[in-house]
């Protein structure tokens, strides 16, 4: 197929391995846009709520799910799809795909839907599908978005990068009049986008629940931008991009609404929260807490400053107080922007 084809043929049958929140509201976009649906649920009672309810209760309840949408807890039934979403978080990625792989067929496109940077290795996710699928065709669904926003068919927007003759099939597979995919073939950049912005919304989060004004929330936003824009030279991404929908479009989204759970995380640890009680068992997932490390482990290999990013870590860590952060950063040496 001609990669500039004004009529790319779209996948007809969609896998959407994870049924947490923004796995079921994936599911949601790819059936209303015509696809049949195989959604993979870890949990039974996700699967006996969206067959006896057509919701999916524990997760995303108030959405009607449609019949295009089949749950199943048999992650070998996901091979029967032509493109597969992975909603699996971050740090689950690799051993998600250690049991999917073995079940597929070559070339099929593996979509990356999740953000983040794996723990240990200081992999993009992209890299380690790359690892773990290396015959697959890779892809990475990312840009500003909530669950939420686009289970109540709110307007929305993302960027959809693959090898461009998949990335526009995957783009008609999933588009329809309130969500709008644009396609790129910039992985790398759609992959870092995605990743960073939950470490500096986390930041963004702690300066509002210090109260220290929406003039240090904007000054932390931009030189948050210019930090990942440094880091996304060096390992390739195009400028293009980490200015798009999936770069600055997503920080900016995920480092000011309350309705982020990263932004929410350093807002109530601004707020004097302790971290053992954000890290508790049960509580809302912030991704850029498990980014953050990871993230700052990378630009050190990389031999890349991100000042904002290592103090956001350490203050995760335990070994930076909220109280001394702020004068750490407001001492670094003075520069030309």
């Amino acid at each position: 197929m001609n990669k500039n084809s004004s009529n790319p043929e779209p996948y007809s049958h969609i896998g959407v391995l994870g049924a947490g929140s923004w796995g079921t509201a994936l599911a949601l976009v790819a059936a209303e846009a015509g696809r049949n649906v195989t959604l993979w649920a870890r949990e039974p009672e996700v699967c006996d709520s969206i067959r006896s309810k057509r919701e999916n209760t524990p997760f995303l309840s108030g959405a009607r799910l449609p019949e295009a949408i089949a749950p199943t807890q048999d992650i070998a039934t996901l091979a029967g799809a032509e493109a597969i979403l992975l909603v699996a978080p971050a740090q689950h990625l690799r051993a998600a795909l250690a049991a999917l792989v073995p079940h597929l067929a070559r070339h099929v496109p593996l979509v990356l839907c999740a953000k983040g940077i794996e723990r240990g290795t200081g992999r993009f996710l992209t890299e380690v599908l790359g690892e773990c699928a290396p015959a697959c065709e890779p892809a990475i669904l990312s840009g500003p978005s909530f669950a939420r926003d686009v289970a109540r068919r709110l307007p929305t927007a993302v960027t959809v990068a693959a090898r461009m003759e998949i990335a526009v099939r995957l783009q008609a597979s999933l588009s329809h009049p309130t969500f709008r995919p644009y396609a790129s073939d910039d992985l790398a950049g759609v992959a870092l986008g995605g990743a960073a912005k939950n470490v500096y919304a986390i930041g963004c989060g702690i300066v509002a629940g210090m109260g220290l004004g929406d003039s240090a929330r904007a000054a932390l936003l931009a030189r948050s931008f210019a930090e990942l824009c440094r880091l996304g030279e060096k390992i390739g991404a195009r400028s293009e991009t980490l200015m798009g929908l999936s770069g600055l479009g997503d920080l900016v989204l995920t480092a000011t609404s309350p309705n982020s759970r990263n932004y929410a995380f350093g807002f109530n640890l601004g707020q004097g929260a302790k971290r053992e009680d954000l890290f508790a068992p049960g509580s809302p997932l912030a991704e850029g807490a498990q980014t953050a490390p990871a993230l700052t482990a990378r630009a050190r290999a990389e031999a890349i400053d991100l000042p904002i990013a290592h103090a956001i870590a350490d203050i995760l860590s335990g070994t930076l107080t909220l109280e001394a952060a702020i004068p750490r950063l407001m001492a670094r040496p003075l520069k030309a922007e």
